[in-house]
């Protein structure tokens, strides 16, 4: 009698170590930009939307409320940047959304990496598209003349606090993309909801010059905050004090959201 030898199948394990699931993080991030090339469209909408934002508010709008283009420029440019890296968040929870319906993630289920890379893959590289984004707004501006008074220091201040606080940001946007069944739906939620935000904000105008009821919300929302933070650091004026509680509201918005959005994406993958 002959015995035979069956082999059996290999499962692909998700228990790998740390480094490794870093590895598998950046070579999944690097695969999101990578896709840039073939749908150049991505880029664009982290390049152009933005410009025409910082020409249209500045050149239309900056007469009428600070008297001409270049006192409004340095006013609003901090507030716009704030705005735009709102709205960038929401590609990670599209192109989430996106490789969820599209197959993509069941795919990268059957590799051996580590079951949290692909979602860190999409945020560390909307991460770098953040910041590619910010630095073409602020050398826009700077063209318009846009100045930094708080030169290199508080230019890296301001990146390092707003990709911080995009980062935090991210996970509604994470939560969204998981929950909805089409990537249309993640845009429908960003502007119902961010452009009340921003614009319910001192991001384009002053404080002072909305009604009493409204500024008492205003004087609150994480854009007014965060847009006070990168205006002092840009161009001087408190720092402490915004910078503390922009971190503050990204951890809470963090805190709040984070553990929702992992919740929800492990049920659904």
């Amino acid at each position: 009698m002959t015995t035979l030898a069956v082999d059996r199948p290999l499962v692909p394990t998700r228990r790998v170590g740390p480094l490794t699931g870093l590895r598998h993080t950046l070579t999944l991030a690097w695969r999101s930009l990578v896709q840039i090339k073939h749908n150049p469209m991505e880029l664009l909408d982290l390049s152009i939307q933005p410009v025409m934002f910082v020409l249209l508010f500045t050149y239309v709008f900056g007469g009428a409320i600070s008297g001409s283009p270049g006192e409004y420029l340095t006013f609003a440019l901090p507030g716009i940047i704030v705005q735009n890296a709102f709205f960038a968040t929401m590609t990670t929870g599209f192109g989430l959304n996106t490789d969820l319906t599209k197959g993509v993630f069941d795919r990268l289920r059957s590799l051996p990496i580590a079951r949290w890379a692909p979602l860190a893959g999409r945020i560390l590289a909307d991460t770098v598209k953040q910041a590619w984004s910010v630095t073409l707004l602020v050398g826009v501006g700077m063209i318009l003349g846009f100045r930094l008074e708080n030169g290199l220091p508080g230019l890296v201040g301001a990146f390092a606090l707003l990709l911080a606080f995009s980062l935090a940001a991210s996970w509604i946007s994470v939560l969204v993309g998981v929950l909805v069944n089409e990537p249309e739906k993640v845009q429908i939620f960003g502007f119902t909801v961010i452009f009340p935000l921003t614009f319910t904000s001192n991001a384009f105008v002053p404080t002072g010059t909305m009604p009493g009821w409204l500024q008492a919300w205003v004087a609150v929302n994480p854009v007014t905050v965060l847009a006070d933070a990168l205006r002092g650091l840009l161009i001087g004026g408190p720092v402490a004090g915004p910078v503390l509680r922009s971190l503050i509201w990204g951890a809470v918005i963090a805190a709040i959201f984070a553990p929702l959005a992992l919740r929800a994406f492990k049920r659904r993958v």
